[in-house]
């Protein structure tokens, strides 16, 4: 009785051993080390394809992966991706998004964080992570504005004309751009009788003028094509409600 009880014993220890070898070594293969001027591929559904900078092929990306500053990336059809940064700083990407990773450094010694992303087409949204003590420089830009914060959620549609629509969740966001200004043309009058040859003015200046707004929670601004904006103004939970908002407040709800 004692040895069967010994062997029953055994066999459950050894039993436990294993599992419990097994979870190790499957927490290892599944972290991934993040450095501080590196974003992990997090989530994907669908597709989505990166090229480094001075390379000349895309490859496909895969959970785990890690981008770095320079690369650029494009998200398929139907697809979404999600990447972490060193802080826990979340970028989403919603499908036929394309995007390029200008600057990362999102934790240090020296108490800085610098993140530039450009969005040339497609949707985002980020969840930017509030961190004291630290300066913070964390912007999306595209061709016709710049949407920098310190922490909160917003999120940047860039639509296939250049126009721009930025909504905000929660914090502050400054938005800026440079809208073109054109002088209104010479008003022309009556046909009329002409004694001779004139001097014929040339083409109108066209000038560039900067603007800044601060866009408060659950408010909204759009940059026309132009790059022209309108003033903020409140949106409600009704008119913004898609896929893509439930989608990621849903992800936002697991952080």
């Amino acid at each position: 009785m004692k040895l069967k009880n010994t062997i029953v014993l055994f066999c459950t220890i050894f039993f436990i051993l294993i599992i419990s070898s097994q979870q190790v070594c499957a927490g290892r293969l599944m972290t991934v080390k993040i450095g501080k001027e590196e974003a992990k591929v997090n989530f994907l559904e669908g597709t989505a394809s990166v090229i480094p900078e001075d390379e000349n092929e895309w490859r496909l990306l895969e959970v785990g992966n890690v981008l770095k500053g320079g690369d650029r990336v494009n998200t398929g059809s139907k697809s979404r991706l999600e990447i972490v940064l060193h802080d826990n700083t979340i970028l989403r990407f919603a499908d036929d998004t394309r995007f390029k990773i200008l600057q990362i450094d999102s934790s240090g010694k020296s108490k800085t964080r610098n993140v530039k992303v450009h969005l040339a087409l497609g949707r985002t949204w980020a969840n930017v992570s509030k961190t004291l003590g630290v300066r913070s420089d964390f912007e999306l830009s595209c061709e016709n504005a710049v949407a920098g914060v310190r922490g909160t959620i917003y999120r940047m549609n860039v639509n296939d004309d250049k126009s721009v629509l930025v909504r905000v969740y929660d914090g502050m966001v400054n938005v800026g751009g440079r809208g073109k200004i054109i002088e209104p043309p010479t008003t022309i009058g009556a046909p009329h009788k002409i004694s001779g040859p004139t001097v014929v003015p040339g083409p109108k200046k066209v000038t560039l003028e900067e603007w800044t707004y601060i866009v408060k929670s659950m408010q909204q601004i759009r940059i026309r094509a132009d790059g022209t904006a309108e003033r903020p103004r409140d949106f409600t939970v009704k008119e913004d409600k898609n896929d893509w908002v439930d989608w990621n407040r849903s992800r936002d709800s697991l952080l």
